[in-house]
């Protein structure tokens, strides 16, 4: 392990340059999560498709990604995380080529299933190589850079779907929310190329194929029905592929504990998970991304409750988008101040912002959300990146790229259960009512329900502090979780 750390006492004098590049490939894929959103009411009138088609563009995307994260960090430790960032950049560039292009609803469902395939292969790399080629005085200040991103790729999405629609731009109307993507990766890869440095686990090893589709399958029976169940009325098929998701985690977990046990690589090596602290970090990301229940029972309250059209609702959360901008700038300071508690201190700030906004609605003061809600956003700015340092800083260098991919893989199944559950208790309590306070008072409910996420999320982020022997035993592992 001594190759490893010469490389992280030696900083990379083109690390800040490589910084914009990982970026933009941590970028695009909340990007084209969230601009999706704004074009299906454009995409089902040119194609005439069913709800459950314009369903399958949003949840396929969002299952594929989620499902692919583990395996796409795994394999940039293995086959090295610029040439795997690199492979992921392409393969989406090629994906968006195909939706962009599509000829029919189907064209464009495979397509958004090939986009998330290939962003998971892409994003995990990001924070891995973040981790890797900074030293740990700069870490933070990286990390924030990597936080606001994916505050800037949600907003962008919210309002960049609309502008292209809008201006028509080439006469591609919806098509230029896909296409969009092919100049940004023209640029991207060829400066991936000259300005990225190749990190790789010191041990290499052969992909474990076996783990890699049980635990695709598991997330697959966990998620998929999360994201379709209730759009549908939990139908059997859902009820039926939540009840296989236990069964199949089991398996793998079995699975993953036979290889470790015969001296073999399994993809999650059960020994990662006792690195000190990893299992609370991973976690309180999960709960911690109960927050994206909000961008769902938010929208539906301005509009469905204020009568607001979707341009107003989206311009009703710049404030959480500006303290989302503004926090990661303060985490650093945050942790020179609070230490170890640094990620409960923002999430601690993000729950009492959505109290407030719960409140204001509640006693009929919306004009004042702006003041909460750039609470939300500033809680949430400060705690996402120290929650993923903490995280990811728990394991070895080599094992970075499967940290990111976890704690990736935790937020998106964290956003998925809470999507399902909190919205599910959001719209059962509107029922049919179409009463301003009827939807003001679930919108308050679930603004409740998230911060109590949040809270939890904050009790579980604050772990132990990592001592010397901690250490050590972090850094001594390989990829294959075998010490030395």
């Amino acid at each position: 392990m001594e190759h490893v750390r010469t490389l992280e006492q030696v900083p990379d004098p083109r690390r800040w340059t490589a910084l914009a590049v990982l970026l933009t490939g941590a970028f695009l894929p909340p990007l084209d999560f969230f601009i999706v959103n704004v074009a299906l009411p454009s995409i089902s009138e040119d194609f005439h498709a069913s709800a459950s088609t314009m369903q399958l563009i949003i949840s396929g995307y969002a299952t594929t990604y989620a499902v692919m994260l583990i395996t796409g960090g795994r394999l940039g430790d293995l086959y090295g995380r610029r040439n795997v960032f690199l492979a992921g950049m392409m393969a989406f560039a090629a994906a968006s080529a195909l939706c962009g292009f599509a000829w029919s609803p189907l064209v464009l469902v495979v397509g958004r299933i090939l986009q998330g395939f290939a962003a998971a292969i892409m994003a995990p790399q990001a924070l891995a190589s973040i981790n890797a080629i900074f030293p740990d005085r700069e870490k933070s200040k990286a990390l924030s850079f990597y936080a606001l991103t994916f505050g800037v790729a949600s907003m962008a999405g919210l309002f960049l779907g609309g502008a292209l629609i809008a201006l028509n731009v080439l006469g591609l109307g919806w098509r230029a929310i896909f296409l969009v993507n092919l100049p940004v990766i023209a640029v991207a890869a060829p400066s991936a190329v000259m300005t990225l440095r190749e990190t790789r686990s010191d041990h290499p090893s052969k992909l474990d194929l076996g783990g890699a589709v049980l635990i695709a399958l598991a997330l697959f029976a966990l998620i998929s029905p999360l994201i379709e169940g209730r759009e549908q009325g939990w139908p059997i098929w859902s009820l039926l592929m939540l009840a296989a998701s236990p069964p199949l985690l089991l398996l793998f977990w079995q699975h993953e504990r036979r290889l470790e046990a015969a001296g073999r690589d399994p993809i999650l090596a059960p020994r990662l998970l006792r690195a000190p602290g990893l299992k609370r970090g991973l976690l309180a990301a999960l709960f911690f991304y109960a927050f994206a229940a909000f961008w769902l029972t938010f929208s539906v309250f301005e509009q469905a409750g204020l009568g607001r059209t979707p341009f107003e609702a989206g311009l009703a959360v710049l404030p959480a988008a500006v303290g989302f901008v503004l926090g990661p700038f303060a985490s650093g300071q945050i942790f020179r101040v609070f230490g170890r508690y640094s990620t409960a201190a923002g999430m601690s700030l993000e729950a009492a912002g959505l109290v407030g906004t719960a409140a204001l609605v509640s006693f009929g003061a919306p004009t004042l959300l702006s003041i909460a809600l750039f609470v939300v956003g500033a809680g949430q700015g400060i705690a996402l990146p120290n929650l993923v340092r903490t995280v990811v800083q728990r394991v070895g260098p080599t094992q970075s790229g499967l940290a990111s991919g976890l704690v990736n893989s935790m937020l998106q199944i964290g956003g998925a259960l809470a999507t399902a559950l909190i919205g599910g208790l959001f719209f059962s309590i509107i029922g049919s009512s179409t009463y301003a306070t009827s939807i003001g008072h679930a919108y308050s409910i679930a603004a409740i329900a998230i911060a109590i996420c949040l809270l939890v999320a904050a009790w579980l982020s604050v772990s132990p502090p990592m001592d010397d022997d901690a250490r050590s035993q972090s850094d001594t592992l390989d990829s294959s979780g075998r010490t030395h």
